[in-house]
C-alpha cells in the first residue's frame, strides 16, 4: 500500500517568524504530501514526539534565529535515542554555508536557503523517501 509522504514542519525555539514555514507546508500539500505544522515555539523534544506520534517520513525545520547548530544537534540526538533513523531531518532558513556543511556531516539532510525553488524541495523529499522508506 502506497501512503502519501508525511511531513512535519516545525518551528523550534523562540523564532516567531513562520511565514516561510507556512509557505513550505502549503506547497508540500499541493505536491500531494500530508503535512503537519507544529506551530511556533516548539522544543526539540516536542518535535520528535510529534514526529513519532504522526509516523512521519520527514521533519522539516524552519529556522531563522541563528540557533540552527543547537537545534539540529538536539534533534539528531533525540531521533537516535528514539530509534527513528528512518526519518529525514531537513530544513531551511538563514544558515551560513559552513554551518550547512557541518550539519550535513552530522546527519542532517539537505538544507535550503531563502529563494530555493519549491520544486527542488519537493523533488529532494520525494527522492529521499523513495530510496529510504521501507514498503
Amino acid at each position: 500500500m502506497n501512503r502519501p509522504i508525511r511531513v512535519l514542519i516545525a518551528k523550534v525555539g523562540l523564532d516567531g517568524h513562520d511565514r516561510g514555514a507556512k509557505v513550505i507546508a502549503s506547497f508540500l500539500r499541493d505536491a500531494g504530501m500530508e503535512v503537519i505544522y507544529s506551530g511556533l515555539r516548539q522544543t526539540p523534544q516536542m518535535v520528535v514526539n510529534a514526529a513519532l506520534q504522526e509516523d512521519v517520513d520527514v521533519i522539516g525545520v524552519s529556522i531563522l534565529s541563528g540557533a540552527h547548530m543547537t537545534v539540529f544537534g538536539k534533534l539528531i540526538e533525540l531521533l537516535k535515542e528514539k530509534g527513528m533513523t528512518d526519518v529525514l531531518l531537513t530544513g531551511g532558513g538563514i544558515i551560513p554555508d559552513a554551518d550547512i556543511k557541518t550539519l550535513n556531516e552530522m546527519g542532517v539532510g539537505k538544507l535550503f536557503i531563502p529563494g530555493t525553488n519549491t520544486d527542488e524541495v519537493v523533488n529532494y523529499i520525494r527522492k529521499w523517501v523513495e530510496t529510504h522508506r521501507p514498503e
